[in-house]
């Protein structure tokens, strides 16, 4: 899924015009949100920006844009291509049964999409932040519509969100029903633990309109300013099921679709009330899919778990680094155990506060890997998700993209955003070091 939500969610529900009370909310939440079982398959969905391929600051004409996806609608495609509402582009895998099946499907269908843009004169950049341009709408549809009304309510945030933000969503397997360090308990811990580590490690958006923001991940600075109800995660001092039913209950209301004319945004209303009042229409099944949908958590649970804090990557494969990395530290049991000793005393930072509205989130966007304790653990997950990629079938060009990664950025507690501060204050020495073009 993206960052915004989709026209048609995938929905696990049927009667979708059946009303729905609280309890059957909560109970088809629990039911649906973490779906056990063996680790098998891995996904992700990688998000760009579209920029001119010579000239990257001018921004692209809506005209442009329309005419490169009306081309790239042609092309066969095993990834799902959606447009996001500043003009992004995202491609979301299938599901894969390996790290290499996953990395091979959406590196052919990334070569076919550079292929079309480039006959565009259009290419791809991998930034989690437009540097250089303020938000502007592409789509103009009702539920972005609504959205904007809806997010606009706690500042220019959302609109920036919306239309300037970038990233690389892993999408892995919930786990096992029992406990261990491959059960679905550790790691949704796991996920909002280490999230912080790959805030900092891959940060990369550090810029807006050409000036340092003072974050590393700017793009995590929205998610914050969007607020908690929208964009934070239920406590973790519970069982998964019941804290992420209870907070998708509680969560306000982002839109009600209608057949007809605009989508009503209402102020104030949870979920738990509209269900509960049945005005102004009762919620259906439907509906419930598509609340979930509009909120965007560092972690979402769609049956599987969807790690939404990765800012975009530089390079053209820049995206298999972070894929990797997390894949090993979820889904190798020796890797997991590491990486779960490793972050958890991180968790005594956060305050019992929920991601990524907590002290050691703001850190991680704010600072990145220049934070000692974030390097140190991220050093260590680094090595044991490089010491674990044999075991999972990566060739020799993943493990050392990985082992370069791990010595040019994580051990000189650096990221990508660094890089980009660098060049912009002149303190690059690299050739080409002023251009902030990172594809």
């Amino acid at each position: 899924m993206s960052d915004t939500p989709s026209a048609a969610p995938a929905s696990d529900c049927t009667e979708p015009r059946t009303a729905l009370t609280p309890p059957e909310v909560e109970a088809l939440v629990r039911g649906i949100c973490f779906k056990t079982g063996p680790p098998r398959t891995v996904g992700v969905e990688v998000e760009w920006l579209v920029h001119e391929l010579r000239t990257p600051q001018l921004p692209v004409t809506p005209e442009r844009l329309e005419a490169a996806y009306a081309a790239l609608r042609t092309v066969p495609l095993r990834s799902a291509l959606t447009i996001e509402p500043g003009g992004q582009l995202e491609l979301s895998s299938p599901p894969a049964t390996s790290l290499m099946e996953c990395i091979g499907t959406v590196s052919a269908d990334l070569d076919a999409v550079r292929s079309v843009l480039a006959g565009q004169d259009l290419g791809l950049v991998g930034i989690g932040h437009d540097p250089w341009h303020p938000p502007r709408r592409f789509l103009h549809e009702r539920r972005y519509d609504a959205m904007e009304t809806c997010l606009d309510r706690t500042g220019p945030a959302g609109r920036r969100m919306m239309c300037t933000s970038a990233s690389v969503q892993v999408c892995l397997d919930a786990g096992y029903e029992e406990p261990g360090p491959l059960g679905h308990g550790r790691r949704w811990l796991l996920a909002h633990q280490l999230g912080a580590v790959l805030v900092a490690a891959f940060a990369n958006s550090p810029l807006a309109r050409r000036e340092p923001t003072g974050w590393r991940s700017t793009r995590q600075l929205l998610w914050l300013e969007i607020g908690p109800g929208r964009a934070g995660a239920p406590p973790l001092d519970e069982d998964p099921r019941r804290a992420w039913a209870r907070h998708v209950l509680d969560a306000p209301v982002m839109c009600i679709r209608e057949d007809e004319g605009p989508w009503g945004v209402p102020e104030g209303l949870t979920f738990r009330e509209w269900a509960g009042s049945g005005a102004p229409r009762p919620p259906t099944r439907e509906d419930l899919d598509y609340h979930i949908t509009t909120l965007f958590p560092p972690v979402r649970p769609r049956g599987f778990l969807e790690l939404r804090m990765i800012d975009a990557q530089p390079g053209e494969d820049g995206w298999i680094v972070p894929l990797a990395v997390t894949k090993a530290l979820f889904d190798d049991p020796e890797a997991a155990e590491t990486a779960y000793r490793t972050v958890k005393p991180l968790a005594e930072r956060a305050m019992s506060l929920p991601a990524p509205h907590n002290p050691l989130w703001i850190d991680a966007a704010r600072g990145g890997l220049a934070d000692p304790e974030l390097r140190e653990a991220a050093v260590t997950c680094f090595t044991a998700a490089l010491d674990a990629l044999p075991r999972l079938g990566a060739t020799t060009q993943v493990t050392d993209a990985v082992a370069a990664y791990l010595d040019r950025y994580v051990i000189k507690g650096r990221s990508p955003a660094d890089d980009l501060l660098d060049r912009v204050r002149g303190t690059d020495r690299r050739p080409h070091g002023k251009d902030l073009r990172t594809s």
